[in-house]
């Protein structure tokens, strides 16, 4: 992967997360954090993983190992989920641009929450931040749709058809 891969590939990210933020809109605050079974409960306990996935991963960028994820109960609401994920997601996407090609094949250790210590080229982690987001943005889509809802689409190809035409994809 070439910097510009990676920046390419984080402006993809940043704006599927701000589209599946706009879908979780749609709710009421009680759908908004309703369980419904799926991997982190509802709506609000998902995209907080991802918010706080991408959290912790940005603080291991930056040569930090968090114990922890933050608590995904801690926001109550759509809009304090929107206050925790916004700074981080700026944070990281400055990360991201500051990158070199010798950043991205050096190698990258860093400590996980339950599983040891790893060591891989610090692209494979980029890469593994933005598939982690895609998998749970899936999650939320068929949680919206449970709840009556109709998610906004956030595949990657929508976002180059976005990005080529200038038109918002629905």
């Amino acid at each position: 992967m070439t910097p510009e891969d990676v920046r390419n590939l984080y402006d993809f990210n940043h704006w599927a997360n701000q589209r599946v933020l706009e879908t979780a809109s749609q709710l009421t605050e009680e759908e908004f954090v309703k369980p419904r079974g799926s991997s982190f409960s509802g709506v609000r306990d998902t995209l907080m993983h991802i918010a706080g996935a991408e959290w912790i991963w940005l603080e291991r960028f930056q040569g930090r190992s968090p114990a922890a994820l933050p608590d995904v109960a801690a926001a109550k609401n759509l809009t304090e989920v929107r206050a925790f994920w916004a700074p981080n997601a700026q944070r990281l996407l400055d990360y991201v641009g500051s990158l070199s090609q010798s950043d991205l094949e050096g190698i990258f250790e860093y400590k996980t929450l339950n599983f040891g210590v790893y060591r891989n080229p610090l692209w494979q982690s980029l890469q593994h931040v933005v598939n982690h987001g895609t998998y749970h943005r899936g999650q939320i889509a068929t949680l919206v749709r449970q709840a009556g809802g109709k998610p906004l689409l956030t595949d990657l190809m929508h976002y180059y058809r976005e990005r080529a035409t200038g038109a918002a994809v629905r």
